[in-house]
């Protein structure tokens, strides 16, 4: 299997590696939802020219060394909604039935998956942060 941006790197995974596969997979969570944002309500003539929403797909990944279990993004796939077909005949883009076809986006939808992902990502740079004091107080202990 080739190796992706997010594949951790040599040796066992710690704290700094989960929390970095965590953050990308919620930035490809991010990106996809503001991708369709960013083409909900758009146009098209055909239902095929329609823009198809993006989905991540993500698996769960193992670490044989340590035992822990971490996020890996698969793929960014086209989801199979189907595209809303509107009759407007004065749109330049019409058919010949004087149908257009708008993107099948979920505008709500999208943004709570926008929030979501952003809370956990946030999450992941406060357990950082966490770690990163606990590693400071212990260093001032000694």
């Amino acid at each position: 299997m080739p190796s992706s941006p997010s594949a951790p790197s040599t040796g066992p995974l710690n704290l700094f590696a989960l929390a970095q596969r965590g953050m990308s997979a919620q930035l490809v969570r991010m990106n996809a939802a503001a991708s369709n944002l960013a083409n909900a309500g758009s146009v098209a003539g055909s239902a095929d020219e329609a823009y198809q929403p993006l989905r991540p797909v993500f698996a769960t990944a193992l670490d044989q060394t340590s035992g822990l279990a971490t996020v890996d993004v698969r793929a960014v796939v086209r989801s199979s909604a189907q595209p809303l077909r509107q009759h407007s005949p004065d749109h330049p883009l019409a058919d010949a039935n004087g149908d257009v076809w708008l993107s099948p986006v979920d505008e709500s939808a999208e943004m709570v998956e926008m929030l979501d992902s952003s809370r956990q990502y946030q999450n992941l740079v406060e357990a950082l942060s966490t770690a990163k004091q606990l590693m400071l107080e212990t260093m001032r202990m000694k």
